[in-house]
């Protein structure tokens, strides 16, 4: 999955980040079970289960995703690869425990986290997440049509809570100015699409000044806020954590400094209190952010898992 700018055009490769860096941290061995709480289209666990047959035996996959639509192109893609080797669970990574446990598993020997939206996502003009194509402004990660809209937000929450989302969750210097331009805007019409929100903030920010568009982090704030995704992983993290046997290996690639701060705060915690001894963190080689801009803002963190319970840092 990526955070990469929202805006980038639809048919961009759907290639997974830091892959070779995230075999490696998570050490896979033959017929080692694999937690991939962000299945999206299967990048990771591909490789995953490349590495147990080199490793001398194939192992399995749990795969983890909120996305029909991508959960439902990764089974053709693994059952392809390696048929019979994987078990998918529609629905989110907090619920990581019983997904493992209906795969028939009391554990797995390493679990990944590849947050943010997927490629698939990002790409589709018609789930709303980009603003350089016409699309209905809607955002949500499951794609089932429950839950609140980014349209539904942007029309109805106040001034004060609109700079509030756009300075909390998106870093978001004009937040104010911003949050001012949307309401004097949908006084006049409700927002339905992507690109007119877009055009809104342009004007309010006095259009392009640098690489970023205007609008890139209003989006990543409003995405953020629709699908709750902080939250999510405040909750995800000890729960992926508990699926992960004694020795095993847990990783987690973000792509922007509020989901790291997240996760290194959890591991600094988790490892405060003996259930995690936090192992290292690496970014893309220049070479991969080249051949991938979207991987330009990751980061890989990964841990071991200890025998002592999570305690306080759950």
């Amino acid at each position: 999955m990526t955070n990469a700018a929202p805006g980038r055009a639809a048919g961009a490769l759907h290639r997974p980040v830091l892959v070779r860096e995230t075999i490696q941290a998570l050490a896979p061995r033959a017929g080692a079970w694999l937690l991939d709480g962000t299945e999206g289209l299967g990048g990771h666990s591909v490789a995953w289960l490349d590495a147990t047959v080199a490793a001398g035996g194939v192992g399995r996959v749990v795969g983890i995703d909120r996305d029909g639509d991508a959960l439902a192109a990764a089974r053709v893609r693994l059952d392809a690869a390696f048929p019979g080797r994987s078990h998918l669970h529609h629905g989110s990574y907090e619920e990581a425990v019983d997904a493992v446990a209906a795969a028939g598993a009391p554990s797995v020997d390493a679990a990944l986290l590849d947050l943010g939206a997927s490629s698939l996502q990002l790409d589709a003009a018609a789930r709303g997440f980009s603003f350089q194509v016409p699309g209905p402004l809607d955002m949500r990660m499951d794609g089932t049509g429950a839950g609140d809209t980014a349209a539904d937000l942007v029309n109805h929450a106040s001034e004060t809570e609109l700079a509030r989302i756009f300075t909390d969750l998106g870093e978001e210097p004009a937040a104010v100015r911003i949050a001012r331009a949307i309401v004097a805007d949908r006084s006049k019409a409700p927002f339905r699409d992507t690109l007119r929100l877009a055009e809104s903030v342009a004007r309010a920010t006095g259009g392009r000044h640098g690489r970023l568009h205007p609008a890139t982090r209003v989006f990543q704030a409003l995405r953020i806020a629709v699908n709750d995704e902080l939250g999510r992983l405040r909750r995800g993290l000890p729960a992926v954590t508990s699926a992960v046997r004694a020795g095993g290996r847990i990783g987690v690639i973000s792509f922007h400094r509020l989901e790291d701060r997240e996760v290194k705060r959890f591991f600094e915690a988790a490892q405060s209190c003996g259930a995690l001894r936090v192992l290292g963190d690496v970014a893309p080689t220049q070479d991969e952010v080249r051949s991938n801009p979207r991987s330009r803002s990751a980061r890989l963190r990964w841990a071991e898992r200890l025998d002592a319970p999570l305690g306080e840092a759950a």
